[in-house]
């Protein structure tokens, strides 16, 4: 099946959903997909809560505006993971194959956590902090469960308000982030509305221990984790937990801009003033284009939606609440940047690639990612490399030099396109 927009938006997070709502009220046809079943990405997911704060009240405003527009067509459990040729994009959707052709094309693809590989992490009972974050949303019952949340960022915080209020006991949350870096981000956000959005959090977990230059060397358990040892440089020691909530910071996803031959610069999407990529016609927002939250990834989502509408005017309106927005993502990047101890975490039998388990005595000997890869296969299984490659980037400084279809594990049938006679059809179809 192919279906034809002006407009394909890929990735339904706040950047997406700002980008479509932006086109489609000038004037396209809009199509919006994601693979998760709802739209609103890793931020906005799951149910109302409890706290009425600035993101739960731009979570209902952006929705409803969403939802409003007919314009928009939202293509739920939808994963692109080929380009099948000029303007077309291949996507499976329930396990059949989608084919979406577009006049402009924006990216908003949003970004994924940051593992590290140590002693243990790939233990059960061992989560990311977000990952563990959606699970809870989704269902898993965490109550009375000990729980230590660690790693580094703003979302630690806000994981452990969230795990809180289910009912988890969190013994602890650990940044490994100094205190003086973090004194100074605070002294620099004090102006605005994120100094009041980080005291709530802190408000809400005011009982719970908050740790800077901490981070967590092993995870202990026979069949499932029992415990975790931290360190803060200085000394180390183990506290008694049933789950880890780690992460370090974010990894912009841009395989798909790398597909279709957008320029990258230190890991992230190259953009000009309005969102357009070095590929013509193809814009992209959020993330992709520097970590920088969720007000960042709205401003960016509308300016790339107008722009790609042809509504420049109103798209360089915004361009001066963005610029100033981008400030707020050099800070994160300075504040949370990882300190090189980290890169001593795994011992010679840590498994760092965990889809093919190579240990990092292993991967350490090679020079480079494509000759670990040829002769390891780390990095070629279900993940492609999402989890030990961005590991790798940091412990080895390793970058990975090419992406290749498909970017998602996807049916054979999927893969293999369309039937001799619907090519004929489709062919047909394009000529007239």
């Amino acid at each position: 099946m192919t279906r034809s927009f002006d407009i394909v938006v890929v990735g339904a997070g706040p950047a997406g959903i700002a980008a479509a709502c932006a086109a489609a009220e000038h004037g396209q046809r809009v199509a919006l997909l994601d693979d998760n079943p709802a739209p609103g990405g890793q931020i906005w997911r799951g149910p109302r809560t409890a706290h009425r704060d600035a993101v739960s009240r731009a979570k209902e405003r952006w929705l409803h505006r969403l939802q409003q527009n007919a314009a928009i067509t939202s293509l739920h459990g939808c994963r692109v993971f080929d380009v099948a040729g000029d303007g077309l994009l291949a996507a499976e959707q329930n396990g059949q194959r989608v084919e979406l052709r577009y006049s402009k094309l924006i990216l908003a693809t949003g970004a994924r956590e940051l593992f590290l590989p140590f002693p243990g992490w790939t233990l059960p009972g061992v989560y990311g902090a977000g990952g563990l974050q959606a699970m809870v949303k989704a269902g898993l019952p965490v109550r009375d469960q000990h729980v230590v949340v660690s790693g580094s960022g703003p979302l630690l915080l806000a994981v452990a308000a969230y795990l809180r209020e289910a009912g988890a006991r969190v013994a602890a949350v650990c940044e490994q982030a100094s205190w003086s870096r973090l004194l100074r981000f605070g002294a620099s956000i004090a102006p605005t509305s994120r100094l009041w959005q980080a005291a709530g959090y802190r408000w809400r977990t005011r009982s719970i221990s908050f740790r800077a230059s901490c981070w967590p060397v092993a995870a202990h358990g026979s069949k499932k984790l029992e415990a975790v040892t931290l360190s803060n440089g200085v000394r180390q020691w183990t506290v008694t937990c049933d789950l880890l909530a780690c992460g370090f910071h974010l990894v912009p996803n841009t395989e798909l801009a790398s597909l279709l031959g957008c320029a990258l610069q230190q890991g992230f999407v190259t953009v000009d003033a309005l969102q357009q990529t070095s590929i013509a016609n193809v814009f992209c927002a959020g993330e992709p284009t520097g970590i920088g939250g969720l007000e960042l990834s709205l401003a960016e989502g509308e300016v790339a939606g107008l722009a790609a509408a042809g509504a420049i005017h109103a798209a360089q309106t915004h361009v001066p609440r963005r610029d100033r927005l981008r400030s707020f993502a050099a800070q994160l990047a300075t504040t949370f940047a990882l300190r090189p101890k980290l890169r001593s975490l795994p011992e010679a039998d840590t498994i760092v690639c965990r889809c093919e388990d190579v240990p990092w005595r292993t991967v350490s000997q090679y020079t480079g990612w494509r000759t670990a890869k040829l002769q390891t296969r780390c990095g070629m299984g279900p993940c492609q490399g999402r989890i030990c490659g961005s590991a790798l980037n940091f412990l080895l400084e390793w970058t990975p030099d090419s992406v290749r279809p498909p970017i998602f594990p996807v049916s054979i049938a999927s893969l293999a396109g369309p039937t001799a006679p619907a090519q004929a059809e489709r062919s047909a179809i394009q000529e007239n």
